[in-house]
């Protein structure tokens, strides 16, 4: 059983159900606009932002333009000109707003934070995430958070994991693990970076990348049996 010692996580669909939070802070934001956020509206929202996020990550393009123009090019397709910039500033305030727990991530975190040192590794808006973490309860049981907009860089880009062990003492790259569920963000990264990684795979889907996780999970406790925590 192989021991380690430093353990960074995801922080979305990881340790905070972002779905349920998203959920309604768009259901909101909507509500705003006098649009019932139908399904069919939801789902082409996620197809537009999951691709605009992929080129973030890919170095595509930068973070302000995928916030400040999504919800215009959203709402392009159905024929009404918004400003996206303030659309997006709403969006940000319902999301700082919601930090629903994945279950069992209290527990986790706390009966690890006895026997390891643990780090957030996210990508994100500083404030956005640092209140989400304070409001879930979360935020106490970690040694540093690491948010990509304080960073300059975002995962998988190995800049962004080199920004984060220059700031831990002592870092042993072998005994470090990334927990996350993004294959193309935590899975990618740490692999890049030389780190194992442990796929948080709640939903069971396929893996579409060429990358194989060092672990995958489908529960947050099943990560017990890996550390070898009793």
């Amino acid at each position: 059983m192989k021991h380690y010692r430093t353990l960074l996580f995801d922080l979305d669909d990881t340790l905070l159900d972002f779905g349920a939070t998203e959920e309604v802070a768009l259901t909101n934001l909507f509500k705003d606009q006098q649009i019932t956020l139908t399904p069919e509206i939801k789902e082409q929202y996620k197809k537009l932002n999951n691709r605009l996020w992929k080129a973030y990550e890919d170095g595509e393009m930068d973070r302000d333009e995928v916030v400040n123009t999504r919800f215009s090019l959203l709402f392009e397709q159905y024929g009404r000109k918004v400003d996206g910039v303030a659309l997006e500033k709403n969006y940000r305030k319902y999301l700082s707003e919601g930090h629903h727990l994945v279950d069992g991530a209290i527990e986790l975190v706390e009966r690890l934070s006895q026997q390891f040192d643990l780090y957030v590794v996210t990508n994100g808006e500083s404030k956005t995430q640092y209140k989400r973490l304070n409001d879930s309860g979360l935020y106490p049981y970690f040694k540093n958070i690491f948010v990509s907009e304080d960073t300059n860089y975002q995962k998988p880009m190995k800049e962004f994991f080199d920004y984060v062990f220059a700031r831990i003492d002592n870092i042993e790259l072998e005994s470090t693990l990334i927990i996350g569920d993004s294959l193309s963000a935590d899975i990618t990264g740490g692999f890049r970076a030389g780190i194992d990684t442990c796929w948080v795979n709640l939903k069971k889907k396929e893996n579409h990348i060429s990358v194989v996780p060092t672990y995958e999970i489908n529960k947050l406790d099943e990560l017990y049996k890996i550390l070898n925590v009793k």
